[in-house]
């Protein structure tokens, strides 16, 4: 005569739990000492520091310090709102962003599927190699490269037979700091999609092959299926950091001549913070740009989940 089985026996899932349950009891200790660094360092460098979110929100003087400084509300928001030059920080950093999205985020994705046609596993190796080290050279030392490059004694005047000087042309800035990165990031952001790309059943392209299909229509039957769902998170992503460029590269590009069209809301917070001294203010600047970036991230995700069947992030 069988024995009846307990509630939990009976279930896989409860008893699982229990036994899981059981165990944290036990060893509870290692996991405090494993987790307990990383939970410190999340609070301390990533949740305290948003108090200072408050400072766009005062007349901050760094002598009085946060909680005697003068409240102000929303008036710092109303100054940058109300600014002449709004609009024109605002439309650069945009065109900026969403040029650099339009160029740069494609590439890495054609990078992967060129590199996957590559049969030869060491050419393929060597190629990887000299497309990932332009991601290991600092945005400085890129910068002073691409100034040496444009200057009129520099490599490309001498190609095209000119002495112009690109860098302090206003339209060649946005084609300048895109091209350099696409240039420095492309080989090294294809990585995530050549290794999604090693998904890809062998035996389907196989079979594509034997069938006919041409490089397109492999890529579109087979291959692109295994990376598509990478690629949608990583154009969320993306699209979620529209407004932060990176400031060190705008910045280190920009020159006296340049600055219709290379003065972003990101250099604009440093001039204002740092060498002004305008704490709040530059503080509230960040907070809005922050805001678009997450309103962004938001809405492109529920666009993209829409279309896509209810796959997001």
């Amino acid at each position: 005569m069988k024995k009846a089985l307990s509630p939990a026996q009976s279930s896989g899932g409860g008893s699982k739990m229990h036994n899981l349950l059981v165990y944290l009891r036990q060893h509870w200790q290692l996991y405090v000492i494993f987790m307990l660094p990383a939970f410190l360092l999340t609070v301390i460098f990533r949740y305290i520091p948003m108090g200072g979110i408050s400072i766009a929100f005062t007349d901050y003087n760094p002598i009085r310090g946060l909680f005697h400084s003068e409240w102000i509300g929303f008036e710092n928001f109303k100054r940058f709102l109300s600014s002449p030059d709004f609009m024109r920080y605002l439309g650069n950093t945009l065109k900026l962003s969403v040029y650099g999205l339009l160029w740069g985020f494609p590439a890495p994705i054609l990078l992967a599927f060129l590199l996957n046609r590559i049969m030869s596993k060491k050419t393929k190796q060597k190629i990887q190699l000299v497309l990932y080290m332009p991601n290991f050279i600092s945005v400085i030392v890129l910068c002073g490269i691409v100034r040496i490059l444009l200057s009129p004694t520099g490599m490309i005047n001498s190609l095209l037979g000119t002495n112009s000087n690109f860098m302090t042309m206003p339209s060649a800035f946005r084609t300048i700091y895109i091209a350099s990165g696409i240039w420095q990031g492309a080989g090294w952001a294809s990585i995530i999609y050549t290794a999604a790309l090693s998904n890809a059943s062998k035996e389907l392209k196989e079979a594509a092959v034997i069938d006919g299909a041409n490089i397109f229509q492999q890529i579109k039957a087979v291959e692109w299926p295994a990376i598509k769902d990478t690629v949608l998170i990583q154009f969320i992503m993306s699209v979620g950091n529209i407004m932060s460029i990176g400031f060190e590269k705008a910045y280190a590009l920009q020159t006296d001549m340049n600055m219709s069209t290379s003065e972003i809301i990101s250099t604009y917070v440093y001039k204002k913070g740092l060498l002004d001294g305008d704490y709040g203010f530059s503080t509230a600047v960040g907070l809005f740009n922050t805001v678009i970036n997450v309103i962004l991230l938001i809405s492109m995700n529920a666009i993209v989940k829409k279309m896509n069947d209810g796959k997001g992030i």
